[in-house]
């Protein structure tokens, strides 16, 4: 933990949590499936931040890229293509006082960022943590785990020719 800043530290580690619980139970309660991945994004953006507040950037960076960046992508493709859902059940706001609850929430984190911008940057990396954190997870896994890697990565393209092999016969039937 920050010696520098650890109530605003504590305070937003809870608040992400609290996000990331709250964004978790509204992507199970969504009827339509592209709100759902969009709610689930969500929760991988405040899993990152909580792993970046802990000083694990690298995780915190894997998060982003490889779950609410590629996988997210990989689905909410899928779900285009099968065509799930109607354009009417997509949004979830649907009512003036739930656009209102968002800007309220949209105009309070602009001013919470405004606010920091205006601080000094406290040093956030550990000074005992090296310098290339990256190197050794890299030559772990493109040596000892290079084939679990690449067969994972061919398993996906497969789950998305087939998707798109049942969209397509869907549509023609």
């Amino acid at each position: 933990m920050h010696t520098d800043l650890p109530l605003l530290f504590t305070f937003h580690f809870y608040l992400f949590g609290v996000l990331a619980v709250a964004s978790a139970l509204l992507f199970v309660t969504r009827k339509s499936p592209v709100s759902a991945a969009l709610w689930l994004v969500n929760v991988m953006f405040c899993l990152a931040a909580e792993y970046v507040m802990l000083d694990a950037h690298f995780v915190g960076v894997v998060q982003i890229l490889v779950y609410a960046g590629a996988i997210m992508v990989v689905f909410v493709f899928v779900v285009m293509l099968l065509n799930l859902g109607h354009p009417s059940e997509t949004s979830d706001f649907r009512s003036k006082g739930t656009r209102l609850a968002a800007g309220a929430v949209a105009l309070l984190l602009a001013a919470e960022v405004l606010t920091l911008m205006r601080q000094p940057w406290p040093q956030l990396a550990s000074p005992d943590v090296p310098d290339n954190v990256v190197r050794p997870v890299a030559q772990t896994l493109f040596t000892e785990y290079l084939l679990a890697f690449e067969v994972t990565s061919v398993l996906l393209l497969v789950a998305i020719i087939g998707a798109v092999t049942l969209a397509k016969r869907g549509t023609q039937g």
